[in-house]
């Protein structure tokens, strides 16, 4: 299977809280569309430094990453950012890595039940057109 790539909408989480409450201009929301290889071996969203700066993204943690081929590397946690993908979106923490790779991981495909469809290689619902989220 060759790699499958996705066009997502990020948004700033805390700019969409002060459009809810009335305090920013909807207009105002620090938001970039981009491509993002879609990643089933990656667990959440990863950004490079670049695209949190544009975001106006918040740094609240660091965790060691386990990256492909064994390496360990440091990595800032954000604050949440909203995923948009078609009618779809999930709030969720990225993982800011260095390089130009956006990463789409398996926990926000998950949140918007979402798969990889191997025949098509694409991104697919996994429910078809009905997003849904199972709790066991």
């Amino acid at each position: 299977m060759g790699n499958v790539f996705a066009e997502i909408t990020l948004k700033n989480n805390g700019d969409l809280i002060k459009v809810r409450e009335g305090s920013k201009n909807e207009n105002d929301v620090r938001t970039i569309t981009l491509t993002a290889l879609v990643d089933t071996g990656a667990t959440t969203l990863v950004i490079n430094e670049d695209i949190c700066q544009k975001l106006g993204l918040s740094i609240i943690d660091t965790r060691t990453a386990n990256l492909a081929g064994g390496i360990k590397m440091e990595c800032n946690i954000t604050e949440p950012v909203q995923i948009n993908w078609k009618d779809r979106k999930v709030d969720i923490n990225a993982m800011v890595l260095p390089g130009d790779k956006i990463l789409l991981g398996v926990v926000p495909l998950e949140f918007m039940d979402l798969m990889v469809d191997p025949v098509r290689q694409e991104l697919v619902g996994a429910h078809g057109d009905q997003n849904v989220i199972l709790c066991y």
